[in-house]
């Protein structure tokens, strides 16, 4: 399907155009999104170093919040690795929505990110958050994460289209399925079309939560896309009580894959204290998945 994708880019971007660069109406399909847009049934699977996702198999990516230090993500990454997870998680660059919170430790986090996850056969992932860090961030993590307050980062989606690495896109938090898949459409033009799209909750008139997580979101892109489609239950609710359950009801779903918050002591954690679950939760929720994806016909990537 990827090889599709990238004929269809070409052909897109060699169609003839107005004066002013826009093509003509009379060449445009029916969907905005025409690359992101799904042909059949047909799905792209993308390879992160030989992990498959995408495929039959549902994908755990699992960390902290942030890269704190190296005794902190060198645990939870033999942790994730046990509890039978294949991607680590963990912020290097931190949108914070206080100037005076913890930003991450910048180019030593991916460093150390980069080793836990190697140590442990873990593939990494970690957010960008500015084209200029696009190249750095490639030397050292495996998947690119664009977070819910960049999805409509025109540049920085321009700029990791321009790579040919994985990337995984965070819908912004009062974004429509349409501009969700605007938004990953700016990065297939690119030529980049290793791309998953990431449901992470959005504003309601729901104040207890942090965020109402849509689950909606899974059946209708699969239904619009053939793109990967992952649920981040952590900020979907923003408490550790509830993630298990929304993970369970996310793989229920369909969903492709999963990008769960977790630490060796949560209540410790520097960023995002509530809604990180505990390795034991981890293991426990583990099992659970397993047992769900097995009565959807799926299994769990080791």
């Amino acid at each position: 399907m990827k090889e599709k994708v990238i004929k269809r880019v070409k052909t897109v971007l060699e169609s003839p155009k107005s004066d002013n660069g826009i093509l003509p109406a009379e060449s445009s399909p029916l969907k905005p999104y025409r690359l992101a847009h799904t042909s059949g049934d047909e799905k792209t699977v993308i390879d992160v170093q030989g992990l498959l996702v995408g495929g039959p198999q549902v994908v755990i990516m699992a960390g902290p919040c942030s890269v704190e230090n190296e005794e902190q993500i060198t645990l939870i990454a033999k942790a994730v690795k046990e509890a039978g997870g294949t991607v680590l998680r963990g912020g290097a660059f931190k949108p914070r929505t206080g100037p005076y919170d913890f930003q991450g430790l910048g180019k030593r986090g991916l460093q150390l990110l980069q080793k836990a996850a190697r140590s442990t056969g873990l593939r990494s992932i970690t957010e960008v958050m500015d084209p200029r860090d696009v190249d750095l961030i490639v030397e050292y993590a495996d998947i690119l994460q664009i977070g819910a307050r960049n999805m409509q980062n025109y540049t920085l989606l321009r700029e990791v289209g321009r790579t040919k690495h994985p990337v995984l896109l965070k819908r912004g938090m009062h974004s429509t399925y349409k501009e969700f898949l605007l938004a990953a459409e700016y990065i297939l033009t690119g030529g980049n079309a290793n791309v998953m799209l990431c449901e992470r909750g959005i504003r309601t008139h729901v104040t207890e939560l942090r965020f109402t997580l849509d689950l909606n979101a899974v059946p209708y892109l699969q239904n619009e896309t053939h793109l990967p489609i992952i649920v981040d239950p952590s900020h979907g609710t923003g408490r550790r009580d509830l993630v298990p359950a929304m993970s369970r009801a996310a793989i229920a779903a369909g969903a492709d894959g999963l990008l769960i918050e977790c630490h060796i002591d949560p209540d410790k954690s520097i960023s995002d204290a509530e809604q990180a679950i505990s390795i034991e939760a981890l293991n426990q929720l583990m099992r659970e998945i397993n047992t769900i994806a097995g009565a959807i016909g799926r299994t769990v990537a080791t």
